[in-house]
């Protein structure tokens, strides 16, 4: 969920390259020589947030087809899925708003004020509260998404550009990129607990799952910095490549991997000895990673040479690169993890890629594929599936 991101590297206020893609849910389509054989869950949609169009298009996972164009507000930059109920979220940049779209109806219900210049939104796992920092007004806003309303608005340093908050929604953890800070907020009284000084232009975090460390990249000195949310203090600060953009956690949190833009590597962090265990190539320009679910295989969206390249975790060898749009950004891999959703920023259209069940994680092989591609509006930045996953059978 970025945009361009040479002019977003230099555009004030933050760097629109970070949107860690969560709480995504999809379907299998079929494929040719495949029928689809529904589960009986609810239809599967992916959401994709298109930035200059200020719109979101609708995808039809069982016809892989544009289902409808839904208007919300202006520069719309982060999505996120409810795990609990059947509603998405649209994060309006120039509008100071997040936009509710009912994934039964597919239509816009709600509209959030918050303040200026939100860019993400981080939800819990019940569902109940989300997260906007507001990195024009050095605020983060806190919604109850049971009433549509903001429940909370609470002041940081400069210009916020994440928050982060934690599975069981405890605490928070807020970038604030001018300040070279974080804030630690209390998830349930709403309040900062701490401010913590990090390394330079601190954007992206992630939160281990018990809720114990946070790591922040810094792109402006290009190390990630571990922080002890208990202690509130930093653990150490961690040397990486070039301009580190984003961070993919394995699911157990036993490791994280770094997007290294400039550098054009990842570099892979041990979180319990908080150690750079070693830097790969991957292509030019990673922008975003995701991990799958066995923690076998690493997906990198590589903007400057418009591939997505597919990695072997264990043996950290590069099975196979595969050429989509142009400026491939967001990720979103379906829970079943045989398809690959990937937001081409710069081509405005979303790339669909196959994964084989049966691939051979120890060799490269022809797969994944590109299955197909969806064109969407302009400059899509994010996007999101929501549903339940289907079957397909021979």
């Amino acid at each position: 969920m970025i945009g361009n991101l040479k002019q977003s590297l230099s555009a004030a206020p933050w760097p629109r390259l970070l949107l860690h893609v969560s709480l995504v849910c999809l379907v299998l389509a079929s494929t040719g020589g495949c029928r689809r054989k529904p589960t009986g869950g609810e239809p599967a949609y992916a959401y994709v947030a298109n930035g200059k169009s200020d719109s979101v298009t609708v995808i039809d996972l069982a016809t892989m087809q544009p289902l409808r164009t839904l208007a919300v507000g202006k520069s719309p930059t982060g999505l996120a899925a409810n795990p609990t109920k059947p509603e998405v979220y649209v994060v309006n940049t120039d509008s100071g708003s997040v936009s509710v779209i009912d994934s039964h109806s597919n239509q816009v219900v709600g509209n959030m004020n918050v303040q200026r210049s939100p860019y993400f939104i981080s939800l819990t796992d019940d569902g109940h509260w989300g997260y906007v920092a507001n990195a024009g007004s050095n605020t983060v806003s806190v919604l109850d998404l049971s009433k549509h309303q903001v429940a909370a608005t609470i002041a940081v340093d400069q210009q916020p550009g994440l928050a982060r908050v934690s599975r069981d929604g405890s605490v928070a953890v807020v970038s604030n990129r001018a300040s070279d800070s974080v804030s630690i907020l209390d998830g349930k009284l709403h309040r900062v607990r701490a401010t913590v000084s990090t390394c330079h232009n601190p954007e992206d975090v992630v939160i281990l799952p018990d809720g114990s460390k946070a790591f922040v990249a810094c792109s402006g000195s290009n190390q990630v910095a571990a922080i002890d949310l208990k202690a509130a203090k930093v653990l150490s600060f961690l040397k990486v490549g070039g301009t580190p953009v984003s961070l993919a956690l394995k699911p157990d949190g036993g490791e994280i991997f770094v997007c290294n833009y400039d550098a054009h590597t990842i570099s892979a962090i041990n979180t319990s000895t908080n150690e750079v265990s070693e830097s790969f190539l991957t292509g030019d320009n990673p922008a975003q990673a995701t991990v799958s679910s066995d923690s076998s295989l690493l997906f990198v969206s590589n903007m400057g040479s418009d591939t997505v390249a597919v990695f072997n975790i264990n043996t950290r060898r590069l099975l196979v690169s595969v050429r989509v749009g142009d400026g491939p950004e967001a990720l979103a891999l379906s829970p079943g993890e045989t398809m690959l959703f990937v937001g081409d920023a710069t081509s405005g259209d979303t790339a669909v890629l196959r994964l084989d069940r049966r691939m051979d994680k120890k060799v490269t092989g022809p797969n994944p594929r590109l299955f197909t591609m969806v064109a969407t509006g302009t400059q899509p930045r994010s996007v999101v599936i929501k549903g339940t996953e289907a079957e397909t059978q021979k």
